[in-house]
């Protein structure tokens, strides 16, 4: 499925948020998504599906300056 990943159109097979974040950074940890503008809490990410067409803003916490 194509979704919209950070601004920038993205091919991915991930079911659920959780596997996204998993295929895009490797871990949960200091990883933060909204899913369609909507903040998705971390303890949902295993239950919230993908869809064709959903935008999907993730960053990490960056330490330093």
């Amino acid at each position: 499925m194509i979704i919209t990943y950070n601004g920038e159109p993205l091919t991915t097979n991930a079911p659920t948020v959780f596997d996204l974040v998993m295929d895009q950074f490797g871990t949960e940890a200091g990883v933060a998504v909204a899913l369609n503008r909507s903040i998705v809490p971390r303890s949902t990410w295993l239950d919230v599906p993908l869809h064709e067409g959903d935008r999907v803003d993730a960053l990490t916490a960056v330490q330093g300056g």
